[in-house]
């Protein structure tokens, strides 16, 4: 047997062993998984998750010499994916990247979930966040938030939502309440095909991630109308915040996280966190994220699953002010 053939099947035996070819333990603290990855992402490719979970990987990868890979585990709007990971080991192999609604948003909008977020899982950090936007058909002719809701108080205005119970969707009904407009929700499976027919004229509003819509924004096949986040983005410096058009109490982002299952021990927990937070914060990624109009905001673990249990009580009030029953 040559000496190439015996290095090849040592690298496979010891793959198959779970056995670190070339493990950098220097890279990691003690507790850190030296074993091959999976990152779970519940959605299709192409999206920020997906993104996130990828240079994750990448870097996993790279600092351990363990396989660490990304399984899109779509389905059931997310939810088979999320339930993969809580029935994994939790030894920290296998993680979850999921978006804000997901946690925050489902637990009260869908029936039946077979998780429960404080029960099932250990969150990890916050990743980063995404700002969202208002924008408007050129048929409306608006050019700020408060010629749009002028024009719903004298007559019908529609807005498109990716999806009843989103984000999104919730957004626009808190402004409703807050602006005693009726904006009227058509609600759509994603948000491409709501752009479409927003730049066709087809709805009269659209509340969406920025990224989704910054290529029609600066074409100008359709009017930025106000940001739903506190502070404006860089990306769009020229539009302003719902805040400054009135409505101070507005202030939402999409953000993305890292879970784990529930029951992972405390050292691989604070590994996880102490090996993502300096993934994130290196000045490589930091600027990947920002090109796909992300801004990295890292959180300790303990700081993150207050965040969610705060933003699962705020938007369960604002389903039920807004009549929002469960599905």
């Amino acid at each position: 047997m040559t000496t190439s053939r015996r290095c090849a099947i040592a690298a496979i035996a010891a793959s198959l062993l779970g056995v670190p070819l070339a493990v950098k333990a220097q890279n990691v603290p003690p507790g850190f998984p030296l074993v091959p990855m999976t990152l779970v992402v519940p959605f299709t490719p192409g999206g920020p998750v997906d993104i996130l979970g990828r240079m994750l990987a990448n870097e996993y990868q790279s600092r351990t010499g363990q396989p660490a890979t990304v399984d899109n585990r779509t389905g059931g709007a997310g939810n088979i994916g999320i339930d993969a990971v809580r029935k994994s080991k939790p030894d920290g192999a296998t993680l979850l990247l999921i978006p804000a609604g997901n946690l925050t948003i489902n637990p009260t909008l869908l029936k039946n979930l077979s998780f429960v977020v404080d029960r099932d899982f250990a969150p990890i950090t916050l990743l980063a966040t995404a700002p969202n936007v208002i924008v408007a058909s050129r048929k409306l002719s608006a050019s700020t938030i408060a010629e749009a809701i002028a024009r719903a108080k004298a007559g019908r205005v529609t807005y498109a939502s990716p999806g009843v119970g989103s984000q999104l969707h919730l957004t626009m009904e808190l402004l409703n309440g807050l602006a005693d407009v009726s904006f009227i929700h058509v609600p759509y499976r994603g948000s491409s095909q709501a752009l479409n027919d927003l730049i066709g004229g087809h709805v009269d509003l659209l509340a969406t991630n920025l990224t989704a819509t910054l290529g029609a924004i600066k074409a100008g096949s359709v009017t930025a109308l106000a940001m739903t986040t506190a502070s404006r983005s860089s990306l769009v410096p020229d539009v302003p915040t719902l805040a400054e058009s009135g409505f101070s109490s507005i202030d939402v982002a999409s953000w993305y996280g890292l879970l784990a299952p529930r029951n992972i021990p405390n050292a691989t927990r604070d590994a996880l966190f102490a090996v993502t937070r300096d993934v994130i914060n290196s000045p490589d990624i930091n600027a990947k994220l920002q090109a796909q109009g992300l801004n990295v905001q890292i959180e300790e673990p303990a700081t993150f699953a207050e965040r969610i249990r705060r933003e699962t009580a705020f938007w369960a009030d604002v389903m039920k002010k807004n009549n929002i029953a469960p599905q």
